[in-house]
Order: structure tokens, then sequence, then C-alpha cells
């Protein structure tokens, strides 16, 4: 069927009327009949019929029947249905290239929309198979030292056993120049290296910012197949591709940025940590290493004199005990005494030496056994920084922190004797250093012993309340809630588990604490009684001292009203820790980034201790507490002049000590006003 159709062109008005005038003119009568026969006009009376064909590109599409002279309007037609023809192939060229147009705009939006860059190659290859006819294609980009190839994207067999190689092959060369090319017969080509399964090929290096980055190449099994408007769609297909995997590899850039940004602040914040940790211990070290000291020497002077005392007793019991047998003799013997010798005896009530002078050694001799029993532990605490493991029965290190605290358990005007009750196991001899395990000992048994003082002040203040007309006020009836027990007690249980580990639990029975606390008790600096009572750093080392050094665990539960249990939990034997702290650290990096801010309970309620990880912010805010605690001391503090504050320091030298470490943690150039 011809792409022109005559009786169309015949049934345009002007046309018709222009043909009429035509034949008049030349006095002549004309039938115009289509290919079969079928007659579309008659104008005039035809003598000859001669018939002259109305021809498009070759093709008849019709026939003038009349004179000479109607060969005339035969060429005038075939003219005319050739402008026609024309107008028809210009309208499809302008509908394919304006379906063109849109499909390249639907390519770009969903290329726009992907920063996969495999997903962006995957489509384009399926797009432009659709629209160009092809056995194989394929996506590649260079490597970035341009070294070799990577396949991002394929269909069908474009190769054999070959892959394709920088400079080398005919893809390789043409990516190696920089144009693209169009090779209809690859066999052919002097370039070919290796099996090739296409006979013919397009390929377009893929630019990026005057940069080739790869090229995009499809084939076919047909020699002679492509054309260059072939060409220069792959081209277009290789603009769009090369801005979408550009940009994809950007996204990928600043992802794999983004990660070693967050490694590297990770290994930042290992680091923050560590010096916290450090600065930490350095603090406690030095107080506990002259409180040491102290305590060293103490103990070493009160250690001598009652060696002395003890030793001698001894033999001070045996002289009196033969003094006093000798006395007894001379009795028998001289029954009756001169006159001055039995004025001397009743002064001085011989008698009742004789009978309490043996009474009078006896609590001597408990006495100076208790001597031993304190000095003991003291030294025992003195030596918290020796670095030798030793294998110790726990219960000496419990037993002789007591005794240390034994002033502390006493009664007092504002509290009753606190209660210790002791469960103990039977637990083999641990491994540890026995005198940092004392100092945890220590902490958690002084919090303990401040928590119950706390809460029966608390009690105390809140009957006094009541007496005085605000019985039925609600904080009252909180305060009660909260301090129920006004018996102050402290239970302190052993066990071993699996022969691989032994547990310390010391509970109380004071007010407890929030879970909020709990979370934060184990934060330097962070503590919730006055100032100079508490410098928040016992349970930061204490945590350090069981986890860190120990491989142990520390944990705890509390529940306001119903008091507060911590649970040490330590290996018996050392050298298992040891073995397990090169582990421990290759893992120390990747456990910082996971670490639970708020871990949860465990089945009994206990909350393990974590690694405290102060930010700025947790700093700005433990610098705003410090200062807090300091104004309760000092209300004026807002308009102190330096001096007085540097006075109020000098008070509290452990608040200077905090403040100054805080102040070095900062290290900002502009420091930020705190209205408190």
């Amino acid at each position: 069927m011809s792409a022109v159709s005559l009786r169309k062109i015949l049934n345009k008005q002007e046309l018709s009327s222009l043909l009429r005038d035509l034949v008049h003119q030349l006095n002549i009568g004309i039938d115009i009949e289509l290919v079969d026969g079928t007659k579309l006009i008659s104008i005039g009376k035809t003598v000859l019929e001669n018939r002259y064909p109305i021809e498009v590109s070759g093709e008849i599409i019709g026939w003038v029947i009349g004179q000479q002279q109607a060969n005339l309007l035969a060429s005038w037609l075939s003219f005319l249905a050739k402008q026609e023809a024309e107008k028809k192939i210009l309208a499809k060229e302008l509908l394919e290239r304006y379906q063109e147009i849109d499909l390249f705009e639907d390519i770009s939006t969903q290329l726009t929309t992907s920063l996969d860059r495999r997903q962006i190659a995957q489509l384009v290859l399926q797009e432009m198979s659709q629209l160009i006819e092809s056995s194989a294609g394929m996506i590649l980009l260079l490597s970035p030292d341009g070294g070799k190839f990577e396949i991002i994207a394929e269909f069908g067999a474009f190769f054999g056993q070959d892959q394709p190689e920088p400079g080398q092959g005919i893809i390789g060369s043409i990516v190696q120049s920089g144009r693209a090319e169009l090779v209809n017969d690859v066999e052919a080509d002097s370039r070919l290296s290796g099996d090739k399964k296409v006979k013919a090929l397009i390929c377009v290096p893929l630019r990026a910012k005057e940069r080739v980055i790869g090229a995009i190449a499809i084939g076919t099994d047909k020699i002679d197949s492509y054309r260059a408007e072939h060409l220069k769609l792959v081209s277009i297909f290789a603009s769009q591709t090369a801005i979408a995997i550009e940009k994809a590899l950007l996204y990928e850039q600043s992802i794999q940025a983004a990660m070693e940004a967050k490694a590297q602040t990770q290994k930042l914040q290992q680091a923050l940590q560590d010096l916290q940790l450090a600065q930490t211990q350095l603090i406690q070290s030095e107080k506990m290493s002259s409180l040491g000291q102290l305590i060293a020497g103490v103990a070493h002077e009160i250690n001598n004199p009652v060696n002395f005392i003890c030793g001698n007793l001894k033999y001070v019991a045996e002289y009196a005990q033969d003094l006093l047998h000798l006395l007894q003799d001379y009795q028998k013997f001289v029954p009756v005494a001169p006159p001055d010798l039995q004025s001397e005896l009743e002064n001085i009530d011989l008698e009742f030496i004789m009978q309490d002078l043996p009474k009078l050694l006896d609590p001597m001799k408990r006495g100076s056994d208790r001597f031993v029993k304190i000095v003991q532990p003291l030294k025992n605490s003195s030596r918290h920084d020796e670095a030798q493991i030793k294998a110790v029965n726990i219960h000496d290190g419990i037993d002789g922190t007591l005794m240390i605290l034994r002033h502390r358990l006493k009664a007092s005007a504002h509290r009753p004797a606190i209660e210790i009750v002791k469960d103990y196991a039977k637990l083999p001899l641990i491994e540890c250093h026995p005198g940092q395990l004392n100092q945890v000992f220590m902490n958690i048994l002084a919090n303990a012993i401040d928590a119950l003082e706390e809460g029966m002040v608390n009690r105390e203040d809140d009957k006094g309340t009541r007496k005085s007309g605000d019985g039925h006020s609600r904080h009252s009836q909180l305060q009660e809630k909260h301090f129920p027990s006004p018996s102050p007690q402290i239970t302190i249980r052993t066990q071993a588990l699996d022969n691989q580990w032994i547990v310390i639990r010391i509970a109380d029975n004071g007010p407890g604490m929030k879970e909020s606390f709990i979370q934060r008790i184990y934060d330097p600096f962070f503590t919730t009684k006055e100032i100079g009572k508490g410098t928040g750093l016992g349970m930061a080392i204490s945590r350090q001292i069981v986890v860190d050094r120990h491989g142990g665990i520390l944990k705890c539960r509390s529940q306001l009203g119903e008091g507060t249990e911590f649970w040490i939990q330590i290996p018996v034997n050392y050298s298992v820790v040891e073995a397990s702290t090169g582990q421990s650290q290759t893992n120390s990096a990747s456990s910082t980034g996971t670490t639970e801010l708020c871990p949860s309970a465990d089945p009994e309620g206990f909350i393990p201790s974590t690694i405290p990880m102060l930010k700025p912010a947790d700093l700005l805010i433990r610098h705003t507490e410090l200062i807090q605690r300091l104004s309760q001391q000092s209300p004026d503090l807002d308009s102190a002049t330096p001096d007085r504050i540097y006075q109020l320091f000098q008070r509290h030298p452990i608040s200077l000590k905090l403040y100054a470490t805080l102040l070095s943690w900062f290290c900002c150039d502009n420091p930020t006003h705190i209205n408190h």
C-alpha cells in the first residue's frame, strides 16, 4: 500500500479548481484513475486515451488519461504526491524525535531517582535494547588507577573467555582514544583481540567532567546492522548515563567518607573515654596514694608498740602471778607484820590489788589483740597499688573493711547501730589484687552507710515536720514510703558459681535509688552527696577495678523504699583474665560504638555497669552541677570575687581538683557562661 493517497490529494478543493483551470487552458480533456482502474475525476472529453503514470519514489499511484499535454499534468501531480510523501516522512521523523525526547526525559527521571550505579547501568541497557537491535550489551567502569575495567551491567554474550582491558582490543582502544565509534564488521577490524560473540558493535566512552570513567557498548550478531543515527542515540544514552553514574559514585564516596568519619569518631570517643578514666584514676591514685602512705605510716608506728605490748603482756602476767604467790608465802611465814608495814599494807589495800591485778591483765590482752586486728586491715588497705597477684580469702578483705568502718556502724544520736548480717559460703582462695578489691568493698559499704544515715535523717526530719502540724502533707507520706525501715541493716552474702567465679552481694535497706541514678553512678564525678562528702569517683574506680582490671562483673539493682544491692562477680583464676585481655582489647573499639547507654535489667533486676561515655554536653552538666554544689555552700557565689572563690575551693580541695579536671576536658576557645 502506497504511503500517499491520490484520492486525498485530489479531494483538496483548491487543487481540484486549479486542475480544472489548467485543463481548460490546455484545451484538452482528461481522466484520472487509480492503479486499479477506479476513476477519480473526469474533465472534458478525452480524444486520445494515452496513459501517463503518477509516480512517487518509483511507485505508480495513478494514471492521467488524455492527449499528449496530459503528460504535464501527470508530472505535476507526481510532484505534488512527492511533496505529500516527504511531509509524511518528516512528520514521522518528528514524531519519532518527540518520542525519543519523551523517552529520554523518562529515563533521565528514573536515573536521577537512583543512586546505585549498578541499578542505573542495568536500567540504561534495558531501555537501549528496546530501541536498538542488539544481542549483547554492557557498561564498564574504569578503576581509579585506570588499570582495569569493572563490568557493572551486561546482557547477552559479548565476549568469549576474554574480558576487555584498557588499551587492548576494540573496546579498550576506543576508551583510550575517548571517541565514540561504530564498527559494522568486527572480524575485519585490525584491533580485534580474542573471541567475540558479536559481528557489529557501537562503543561510546562515558565522560564526566572531561574525564573518561568507562564505556557503554552494544553489539549484534549481524554485519552492517548499525547506522549513524544509532551511534547518535547511544551517545545520548552515554551522556545521561555518565552523569547519573558520576552522581552515584559521588554518593558512594560520601557514604564511605561518612563511615570513615564515624569510625574516626568512635576512635576519638574511645580516646576520650580512655582519657577520662586515666584522669579519674590519676586523681584517685593521687588521693589514695597520699592516704595509703598516711595509713601505712600510722599502722607502722602503731604496730611496733602494739607488738611490744602484746609480746610482753605474757611475761607481765607471769611475773605478777609469781609476785602474788611470793606475797602469799610471806603471809604464811610472817602472819603478823610490823606496825609500820601493816599501816602501808592497809594504805595500798593489798588484798584488793591481789584480786584485781589478774582481772586487769585479761582486758589488756584482749585490747592488744584487737589492736592487732585493726592494724592488720589498715596495713592491707594501704597496699591498694600493689601489683602482685595473690591468692587470698576474700572474706578476710570484707571483714578487714568492716573493721575499719566499725566506728561508722555504731549507734549515734541520730540513728541506731547498723546491723551487719553475714551469709558467707565456703569459697576457694581467689587470685586477685587484694588491696584494690578492698577498695571496692570500702566504696560500696561506705555508700551503703551514707544511704542508711541519709534515710534515718530524712525520717527524723519527717517526724519533726508531722509534730509541728504538717502530718497530713503529701511530702511526709512520700518520705514515710521511701524510708519505712527503722532498723538499718547491711547484708553481705557470698557464693561460688561453677567453681570458676565467686560472687559478693552487698545489700542495704536504705532509701534506694531511681533507675536514672543507677545508669549514672559509674560516671566520673557524678554524685548525689553534698559538696565535701563525695567526689563521684568511688563507683567509677570500682567499675574499673572489677571489670577492667579483674575481668569481672559489677551490677546493681535498687528501688525506692526497698534499698540497694550490688553484685560483684570475680573470677577465681586471674590467669584466665590475663589470657582474655588481648581479645578484649581487640574488641574494645568495636564494642565502644555499640555500648548501650541505658542497658536493660537482667531477670533478677540487676542493671550491669557500662563504660561511661561522657560527651561535651555531659561535661557541661558536670560543670554546672559542681558550680551548683559550691553555690549551696556560698549563696553569694554569683557576685563573689576571684579571691573569695579561691578561698571556697581551698576549703574543698577535692572540688578544686575536679573543677580543674573538667576545665581541662573542655579545652574550648570561647567558654560559655553558665547561669545556674
